[in-house]
């Protein structure tokens, strides 16, 4: 059992950055990142390959999030720019089991490791 946790929320002004971190206490397969604000469903923010060689970004996050991993480290990170009033939500990092070294998982339904999640405010 893999446990992840994230962390590097908080409260930013539109247009600030934020990283999140994500460290987990053993080697996972393929990455996401999810975001959850109440009335919605979570919905997939970012995700990458096993390998790091392929990467999703959703059509909102698009040019602004970045996704990356460190994995010698175990940690996997989602750096935020130009943070805009849409964006706060709790943000989750999320871990699957997938065999596949260039495929990257974007339903929520096979992502079976799960962090507890940080919260992102954004003010205008």
């Amino acid at each position: 059992q893999v446990q992840l946790v994230e962390s590097g929320g908080g409260l930013v002004q539109a247009g600030a950055s934020l990283r999140l971190t994500c460290t987990a206490s053993g080697r996972t397969s393929g990455m996401g990142w999810f975001r959850w604000v109440l009335g919605k469903d979570r919905e997939v923010v970012a995700a990458m390959s096993r390998s790091g060689s392929n990467t999703y970004y959703a059509d909102s996050t698009k040019g602004r999030f970045t996704i990356s991993r460190d994995t010698a480290k175990n940690t996997f990170y989602l750096q935020m720019n130009s943070l805009k009033p849409e964006d706060p939500a709790l943000y989750y990092c999320a871990g699957d089991r997938s065999f596949s070294n260039d495929y990257v998982e974007t339903s929520l339904s096979r992502y079976v490791y799960w962090g507890p999640g940080t919260q992102v405010t954004v003010s205008s």
